[in-house]
């Protein structure tokens, strides 16, 4: 048994404290949002992320976040990507050796670095392991099998997370490319509001095959740029994670991607959704990345001008059909 202290009470991070407390360990759930927090404690339910799944008995919610991580072997960041690096400065007073684990996928738009990145700079004297893969909150919440993938600069902090999470529903693989890792989870996200967008036209499983594809190819070649293995792209952080989040309806890039692509402001699709969506700020991040380090990434580029300068879905559409003859 462990004691895990877990920062952010979203979907996400409350799925993993379930997950985590029914193999026997002690969790502490903390939030930003102290009304958020008072609730879980008092129904034992996160009636606003994840309606209908009873916390375990194991879990237990604290106002205070240094209760939260004091005495913990381990802390799981869950807060959105644009927040983990205060979370974790936040946090910091608090932290003394433990294995810090960050769950959330992205790249600060400011910075455009990664959460590897951000944890190497803010906190480098600790163990970073980056958690990733094809895994909703919901289905990980019911129980339902899934499997991730864990990365780490030490392999032994990477298996001390294996061994920690690993359960007969929630199997973990490691993996030793952390930057492939976090970008396979960040970058998908993008390709996914494309295939809602694709689907919100009412295009077919021809197109959304075709994005799909053609998107991992895009992720690739960023990936290898910045010096990414490439075979990370075909596993469970790559193509796996593009998988699901491209088809399923669990997917808030998804479901965002098909208001856009139906005729609704993006904003107003954001606001629709009710929760954050990962893939609008990475947009603008792997945009930028794409610009500065020179790499062709079309997909990402027409759907930076559908989010950020108002370019029509039809007519990104378009650009992309008639776009030169190419060798795959």
């Amino acid at each position: 048994m462990k004691k895990i202290g877990v920062v952010g009470a979203g979907s996400w991070g409350t799925a993993l404290a379930i997950t985590l407390a029914d193999k026997g360990h002690q969790v502490n759930l903390w939030d930003l949002n102290q009304a958020h927090l008072a609730d879980l404690k008092e129904n034992r339910e996160n009636k606003a992320y994840l309606p209908g799944i009873v916390l375990s008995q194991g879990i237990d919610m604290e106002m205070e976040l240094s209760d939260t991580l004091e005495d913990r072997d381990l802390v799981i960041f869950a807060a959105p990507a644009q927040h983990f690096r205060s979370a974790l400065t936040q946090a910091l007073p608090s932290l003394k050796n433990q294995i810090l684990v960050n769950v959330a996928k992205g790249i600060e738009q400011k910075t455009l670095k990664l959460m590897s990145q951000i944890a190497e700079e803010v906190a480098p004297q600790f163990d970073y392991v980056a958690l990733s893969g094809p895994s909703h909150a919901e289905e990980v919440g019911q129980k339902l099998p899934t499997t991730v993938s864990v990365a780490g600069r030490k392999e032994e902090a990477a298996l001390a997370v294996q061994e920690t999470f690993i359960t007969d529903r929630f199997r973990v693989y490691t993996n030793r490319d952390i930057l492939g890792v976090e970008l396979g989870g960040a970058l998908k996200n993008i390709i996914a509001l494309g295939a809602g967008i694709s689907d919100g036209m009412g295009f077919g499983d021809n197109a959304k095959a075709a994005l799909m594809t053609r998107g991992i190819a895009e992720i690739a070649r960023l990936g290898e740029k910045m010096g990414a293995d490439k075979e990370t792209f075909l596993g469970l952080a790559g193509i796996g994670d593009l998988i699901v989040t491209c088809t399923s309806m669990h997917s808030r890039n998804r479901r965002c991607g098909i208001m856009i692509g139906q005729g609704i402001p993006p904003r107003q699709a954001i606001e629709k959704v009710g929760m954050v969506v990962e893939g609008m700020y990475t947009t603008e991040a792997a945009y930028q990345l794409s610009r500065s380090l020179d790499v062709e990434m079309p997909i990402t580029e027409v759907i930076y001008q559908v989010v950020y300068e108002g370019l029509d879905a039809k007519l990104a559409a378009d650009a992309l059909m008639r776009r030169d003859k190419k060798h795959e």
